[in-house]
Parts: C-alpha cells; sequence; structure tokens
C-alpha cells in the first residue's frame, strides 16, 4: 500500500479524535499516552495536540517501511 493512499480521506493534521479512529478506535487514554510519550510525534498548541497525518502512518508502519516505500 503506497503511503499516499493511506486515510486519504482524513486532513493533512488531525486531531485526538481522528487518530483514535485511525488507531482502529483506540482508548482517549492510549491516544495520549502515545501522543505524551512521543511515540506518535505531534505538535502541542495550547491544549490539543495537532498531528499530521504522516505522523500516524509512520507510527503504524515504521520508519524502516517508509524509507523502502520511497525508493519504489
Amino acid at each position: 500500500m503506497k503511503k499516499q493512499s493511506m486515510f486519504e480521506n482524513y486532513p493533512d493534521v488531525v486531531e485526538v479524535d481522528d487518530l483514535r479512529k485511525m488507531l482502529g478506535g483506540i482508548s482517549k487514554k492510549l491516544a495520549y499516552r502515545l501522543l505524551s510519550d512521543q511515540e506518535i510525534r505531534s505538535v502541542r498548541v495550547g491544549r490539543t495536540y495537532k498531528i499530521p497525518k504522516i505522523c500516524v502512518i509512520e507510527y503504524l508502519m515504521g520508519e524502516e517501511s517508509l524509507q523502502t516505500l520511497d525508493h519504489t
């Protein structure tokens, strides 16, 4: 699957509720833990997290998988 086609119905920057849906309906607590532990890269704006969609894809596929896809 090409990374460009993953989550094409989501905006380029998502928030926690979208992240939860993208990861199969994970709990709010787990989503915030992934963000606070920096397992998924994000930017904190006030009290909210802004998460680039590509960071969700990187988390799911791992950096090595993304590098392989970039060369195909």
